[in-house]
């Protein structure tokens, strides 16, 4: 049924009226003061107020930023949280003054597994936080490196200004404001204009982006300028700062963050600048005296060009001045599923088309078995991939998972990226007819997908493909029949309350050693040890522990009653799974008859209906999806 053309229209009114709140609500919270002035006015008015923020180092700048910016990381990048623990811990190191602020950070991982991600979320980061009050970053004027205004400071002032403010004063003023000092202030650095800078990617101001297009043209000036020869007619000479280009890279980036995409590529002039601009703090670029900037180096890479950068001798000193931090794809297939999830909801074809609650988690768990090593003793990848998601299994305690994950530091490097699946996934809603894919249209979206890639081996696509039949044997087989289970054991509630009184009472002749009266002969007969059995295997009772299951299920029975509650499955969790599964197994007659050619009976096709809008209304299924998984599970039971 439709919903009524003006409920819509005031449906839509609400919905902007809220969305125009929420956005003036953001700009009230991010509303930045703008200041101007002397720097004069600037010591008198705005540093006593906030000295040691105003003096804080790129490297403090982004630790604070990190701390207030909460949960930076924890909705954008999911299943890598040992990396994004080793980042914040190489900030707050650097923060602190320690050797590490003066090495260049690298992230060094595979193909679309989350290092530009997490680059953009700490540029987007910086810029926000620029426009808080906390964020507020002052510079002078005019400046192309948007430096600290407290270069102004005389090195035989320091000394005092240490006293009275209780801040050191690192960095030299950039030849550019030494020109403009001389020329336009006659050396009055109190005059000197100073006003308030914002982090700004589009602007150029606090952010920098370096990417290697053709590592055998690139130029050096891209990452510090060269002389502008359209200024040099006016000023008369190319060492005249005023007549050079502060396009650079590295000078955009100054006071904030300089992002550098494979870094590896470029050539060794380029790195050697890089890491001395990292370890020193300055750049010497032609004609000018050391150039000060203040920047925080972000690299990433790669495994390809590590390792072969890592076969070149010579590479070994740059390679000390480096904090190395692998960022792997995850190996958790829950939290793989929530970046499928996440890069889903954001595109329009996802959102037209419906997914059985099956279909991401399966694409996962295929990507994590591409990424895990074989390792003899250690069990198949179906237990592996199990572990690192955080399941128990049988024989493996959690100390035992960190073990092998430490004797595997290779495992995520490797094997399938998002980008593969959500490609495969795309394919497979453009060549569908309906708005609904089931687990079994991803796992075939998958296997063509494999088969078309030309740059997969034969022998790797054979391998892959068996991962699939594993995943849908081993994972979806299980996943399927469960929500089938639960699904249609709400459909035979009464039997199953009758099931687990009939337990109770057998459990209780067995304990007490007499016999049971049958309801249909009145005859005296001994407890049914073997339906005991056959409801307690189902949750793995073993023959040794019974005793003990049935002793803890009287006293709980025995509790219910005595509080005058009535004992019902809901009151023993493992006996509810146990008579679940039993009653499935005993109606699944009633499942066969869903792809049977025999006309069911008016109640069989009644609570088939009923299974089948349970899935759909409980489980996450479409009726599409919900017919496809029942007939599904009835080919599963033929088979059986």
């Amino acid at each position: 049924m439709s919903m009524p053309v003006r409920a819509v229209s005031s449906e839509r009114v609400e919905n902007r009226t809220s969305l125009i709140g929420a956005l003036s609500e953001f700009t009230k919270q991010h509303r930045a003061a703008h200041w101007a002035g002397t720097f004069s006015s600037f010591l008198e008015s705005v540093f006593p107020a906030d000295s040691r923020g105003i003096a804080r180092s790129s490297h403090q700048y982004m630790w604070d930023m990190m701390r207030a910016e909460q949960g930076l990381f924890k909705d954008e990048l999911y299943g890598i949280d040992d990396t994004l623990e080793r980042v914040t811990d190489y900030f707050k190191a650097a923060a602190a003054g320690s050797e590490v602020g003066r090495r260049l950070l690298l992230l060094l991982g595979p193909p679309s597994g989350g290092k530009s991600s997490m680059v953009i979320l700490l540029k987007r980061a910086l810029e926000s936080y620029s426009r808080t009050e906390a964020g507020a970053l002052y510079g002078i004027h005019g400046c192309p490196v948007h430096e600290s205004p407290l270069h102004l400071v005389p090195h035989t002032m320091r000394g005092q200004f240490r006293a009275t403010y209780g801040v050191e004063i690192t960095g030299e003023l950039c030849p550019h404001c030494v020109s403009r000092l001389q020329h336009e202030f006659n050396g009055d650095f109190m005059q000197v204009p100073v006003q308030r800078i914002f982090i700004s990617e589009a602007g150029r101001i606090g952010v920098g982006t370096y990417a290697p297009h053709d590592p055998s043209t690139a130029d050096i000036a891209d990452l510090v300028g060269s002389v502008d020869l359209s200024k040099v007619s006016e000023f008369g000479d190319e060492g005249d700062p005023r007549a050079w280009s502060w396009s650079g890279a590295v000078f955009a980036a100054s006071r904030g963050m300089l992002e550098m995409i494979e870094i590896l590529k470029v050539k060794r002039e380029f790195l050697y600048l890089l890491l001395t601009l990292t370890q020193e703090k300055n750049v010497k670029v032609s004609r000018f005296p050391l150039i000060h900037l203040d920047e925080t180096i972000l690299a990433h890479t790669n495994l390809a060009e590590f390792r072969k950068f890592l076969q070149e001798p010579e590479n070994e000193a740059l390679l000390d001045r480096m904090v190395i931090i692998q960022v792997p794809y995850t190996l958790s297939y829950k939290e793989e599923a929530r970046i499928y999830k996440k890069l889903t909801s954001s595109t329009q074809a996802f959102r037209e088309v419906h997914l059985d609650p099956h279909a991401l988690h399966v694409a996962a768990v295929f990507s994590v078995l591409t990424r895990l090593a074989e390792n003899e003793g250690e069990g198949d990848g179906t237990k592996k991939a199990r572990l690192y998601a955080g399941e128990d299994v049988d024989g493996v305690s959690g100390t035992e998972v960190n073990k092998i994950r430490a004797r595997n530091p290779e495992e995520g490097l490797a094997g399938v990226s998002p980008r593969f699946v959500i490609n495969a996934l795309s394919n497979a809603i453009i060549q569908s007819e309906k708005s609904s894919l089931t687990t079994m249209d991803v796992l075939i979206a998958l296997k063509d997908a494999i088969e078309s890639d030309v740059r997969i081996d034969g022998k790797k696509k054979r391998k892959w493909i068996d991962f699939l039949v594993t995943v849908r044997k081993d994972f979806y087989n299980r996943w399927v029949k469960e929500d089938v289970h639960k699904a249609l054991f709400v459909s035979f509630e009464a039997e199953a309350q009758q099931l687990l009184e009939k337990y109770l009472d057998e459990v209780e002749a067995t304990l007490d050693a007499r016999t049971v009266r049958d309801p249909i002969t009145s005859e005296e007969r001994k407890p049914d040890e073997r339906f005991l059995r056959n409801v307690e295997e189902k949750i793995r009772i073993s023959e040794s522990g019974k005793v003990s299951f049935r002793q803890e299920v009287v006293r709980k029975a025995m509790g219910a009653f005595k509080r005058g509650d009535k004992f019902t499955l809901d009151s023993h969790a493992p006996l509810h799974d146990a008579v679940e599964q039993y009653l499935f197994e005993q109606r699944r007659d009633v499942l066969r008859l869903v792809s049977s050619t025999a006309r069911p009976d008016d109640e069989t096709r009644s609570k088939v209906s009923a299974v089948e809008q349970r899935l759909v209304d409980e489980y996450g299924y479409d009726s599409h999806s919900a017919r496809e998984a029942l007939n599904y599970v009835t080919t599963l039971l033929a088979q059986e």
